[in-house]
């Protein structure tokens, strides 16, 4: 495909000594960004590469969950390499989450942030990030509600066109593969710069959440924070803290 020989083109570039940050390939349709660039991810992609689609026709969430994807919204999806020695793979949901909240600022929204890496506008979601694991590659998919959001889900969404006008999806893109790059680079050296940011853009200590575990299960907490390698604390009602690696987490 086009983005594999785009791929391609960037390891040569950056073999002559080229100084590269990203590269956004976009298409008319796919089914889906991310599964392009796993494939991408398992034929040897490299980072830099992003791939955004102005439709999805097999879109998708966390959990397996459908994304629905009209066009002018953002469908966009890259990869992350990992290396011995970095942080826990993870962790780059808050990279995202950071990346992601930085370019909506450029673009005029102050978004709060939710663990690990929603954007909410006023309680609403904005978008969605998706992480999934390719070998040594780290997927990073991200949706956002441009100029379109869902009105049929059981939580409220919203999108930049409820709040004025809609951003280019392709200036959006490169914008938020330039952040990315910054905030990839800083993460390499450790977590600390990341997880200030995060919970500097985050709901404040003591907001009232609730969790929803793997296993169907819920807990009920306030928000205590993040732990050094980026989980969620929640303070229980008896005084103890529980750290939450994966879940489902709502406002009260």
């Amino acid at each position: 495909m086009a983005a594999a020989r785009l791929s391609r083109d960037l390891d040569r570039r950056r073999r002559e000594g080229a100084v590269l940050t990203a590269t956004v390939r976009t298409v008319a349709e796919t089914g889906s960004t991310n599964a392009d660039m796993a494939e991408l991810a398992r034929n040897g992609a490299s980072e830099g590469l992003w791939l955004r689609a102005e439709r999805q026709s097999a879109g998708k969430g966390r959990q397996g969950r459908a994304w629905q994807s009209p066009p002018g919204n953002l469908y966009v999806s890259t990869l992350v390499r990992t290396r011995a020695g970095e942080p826990s793979p993870a962790t780059l949901a808050l990279v995202a989450a950071v990346a992601l909240d930085e370019t909506a600022r450029v673009f005029g929204l102050a978004p709060m942030l939710k663990w690990p890496n929603d954007l909410l506008v006023d309680g609403a979601k904005l978008s969605g990030i998706l992480l999934e694991r390719v070998g040594d590659a780290v997927i990073l998919g991200f949706g956002v509600n441009l100029a379109h959001h869902p009105g049929d889900l059981d939580r409220a969404t919203t999108s930049f066109a409820a709040h004025g006008p809609a951003p280019d999806p392709q200036l959006f893109a490169e914008t938020l593969a330039e952040s990315f790059a910054r905030w990839v680079s800083r993460w390499r050296e450790g977590i600390a710069p990341v997880r200030e940011r995060w919970l500097a853009r985050a709901h404040p200590p003591g907001t009232a959440l609730t969790a929803r575990l793997a296993d169907g299960t819920s807990l009920d907490g306030l928000f205590g924070g993040l732990d050094g390698e980026g989980a969620l604390i929640l303070r229980l009602a008896d005084g103890t803290s529980h750290v939450i690696h994966a879940a489902d987490v709502f406002l009260l």
